[in-house]
This record gives structure tokens, C-alpha cells and sequence, in this order.
């Protein structure tokens, strides 16, 4: 099974090799960055720190995509947006790790999705795709009268906001209330924003410090509080996760495709 990474040259383009090269059944097909960048033309062996592949890093998209069955993305949307090109010109499947996609980016993956398999999630840990089943589950259970507020923090570096799980999780939370999302949403509130209107799904972000991701979906009532936790606390789950939907993908039928897909969860 040949699995290419986009943006390896970086923390979690690494941690894909890595966790690709300790994969039985699996093998780096490539490696994918934009041009100019240091290590352009490096064996992906010398990159990881193992013996020599005989892959180098190459800033070719057509190259990458054309030797892999599948092409694990966490770049940034622009450069995912524009790898969804080369993917459906390859007929290669793609694994979506990219977070901060605007609707128009979305749309643009749901086409990709009628040509080729697309994965996609905004989180690839087990954990937290179990806490977006039990989000929607207490949130049909508990009803329109309970406050959602969802929280989050991240480390320093990351450049977007709400996180991707915590979208998730509030998406899981509107649907199973029967809320257009969009409609309900609050985010970074500041200043006089007046009382909290029923129906409201609020998101309050924290950034700092080395912070892998942690996550909490709050449920308030007047006089009680459902609070559910996730807390990674190595990057590594993310990329087991992302390795492991790449192998799923590999022969599976066109279509857009999510964690909960992946993890036989759907329907549950």
C-alpha cells in the first residue's frame, strides 16, 4: 500500500512518515512540499531518521500523486484545495487532515468526493470521533433547553479558530437538535453581546503554551451541568488515525468519507 504525505517536511508531516514507515503493509511512497523549501531533493529515510528509502522529498505534486494509491494532507486549505486537483487527475484517494476550510473549500471537496475516496475529518483520534457520537447522543437526549457552549485550547502555533473538533462537536450537537449550524453558532464573544439566546452553540478558544488539544462540550441547565472531556496529550494519535483511514481508503469506491465512516461507527 503506497501512502505519500503533503507538507512533509513538517512536525506532523514527520510524525505521518514515521508512523507510515512503522506500518506493516504500508510503504512511503513520497513526500510532497512546496518549492523552495529546505530539504527539497533529501531521501525521506535521512528526513525521519531510519536507513535510506530511496524516496526523496520532492516539490512535483504530479509526481507524489501519481506513485501513491493514497495522499495523506494536513497542510493548510489552499494547498489542500489545490492537491484535490491532482488527486482526481491521478485518481488517487486523499486523506484530509486540514483544518480552517471555508464552505467554498468544502464544496470543492464534496466534488472531488464524486471522482475519488475523500476522507476527511477535522480530528483523527478514536477518542475524540467517539466523543462526537456521544455529543449528538446527549444533545437529542437533553434537547433545545440546555446551553451548549464548546471549549478548546491548542498550542500557540496553531493558526485557526475554532479548532476543527471543536466544530465538529458543535455540528454533531446542532444536527441532532435539528439546528442549521451557522444559524446557532457564537463565537469569541466580547463586549456587550446582552443575554445568551436559547438555542445558542458557543465556542470559546484558548491558545498557549505546547498544548496537544483539549476539548470540552458543556450541557447547562439552571441547576445542573453535563461536561464532556477529550484531552490528547501526544500527536501521535492523530497520525495513527490519519495512517489508518489511508488504509481504508485504498480501494474503496468514490465518495466523502469521515472518521466515523472509517471506524464503523456510522448509524451507531
Amino acid at each position: 500500500m503506497r501512502i505519500a504525505v503533503a507538507g512533509a517536511a513538517g512536525r506532523m508531516g514527520r510524525m505521518l512518515l514515521t508512523e507510515i514507515h512503522e506500518t506493516e503493509g504500508a510503504t512511503i511512497a513520497g513526500g510532497l512540499e512546496r518549492p523552495g523549501t529546505d530539504g527539497v531533493g533529501q531521501d525521506l529515510g535521512k528526513l525521519i531518521g531510519v536507513e535510506p528509502l530511496g524516496v526523496t522529498l520532492s516539490d512535483s505534486p504530479d509526481q507524489v500523486f501519481a506513485n501513491a494509491d493514497v495522499v495523506i494532507d494536513f497542510t493548510v486549505p489552499v494547498a489542500t484545495v489545490a492537491n484535490l486537483g491532482h488527486a482526481v487527475r491521478h485518481n488517487t484517494a486523499m486523506v484530509i487532515g486540514t483544518t480552517g476550510m471555508t464552505a467554498e473549500d468544502d464544496a470543492k471537496i464534496d466534488a472531488a468526493g464524486r471522482t475519488i475516496a475523500v476522507m476527511q475529518a477535522g480530528n483523527m483520534s478514536l477518542g475524540v470521533n467517539l466523543l462526537v457520537q456521544v455529543t449528538a447522543q446527549v444533545a437529542a437526549s437533553l434537547g433545545i433547553d440546555w446551553d451548549v457552549e464548546v471549549t478548546e485550547m491548542h498550542h500557540r502555533w496553531k493558526v485557526d479558530a475554532p479548532s476543527g473538533t471543536a466544530l465538529m462537536l458543535g455540528k454533531a450537537a446542532a444536527a441532532a437538535r435539528d439546528q442549521d449550524h451557522e444559524q446557532v453558532a457564537v463565537s469569541g464573544r466580547s463586549g456587550i453581546t446582552g443575554e445568551r439566546q436559547k438555542g445558542q452553540i458557543g465556542y470559546s478558544a484558548l491558545r498557549g503554551g505546547n498544548v496537544v488539544g483539549e476539548h470540552s462540550v458543556i450541557f447547562a441547565s439552571d441547576n445542573e451541568r453535563v461536561v464532556l472531556n477529550h484531552i490528547a496529550s501526544d500527536r501521535r494519535i492523530f497520525a495513527a488515525g490519519a495512517v489508518r483511514a489511508a488504509q481504508w481508503c485504498v480501494g474503496r469506491a468514490a465518495g466523502r468519507y469521515d472518521m466515523i465512516d472509517v471506524l464503523g461507527l456510522r448509524g451507531t
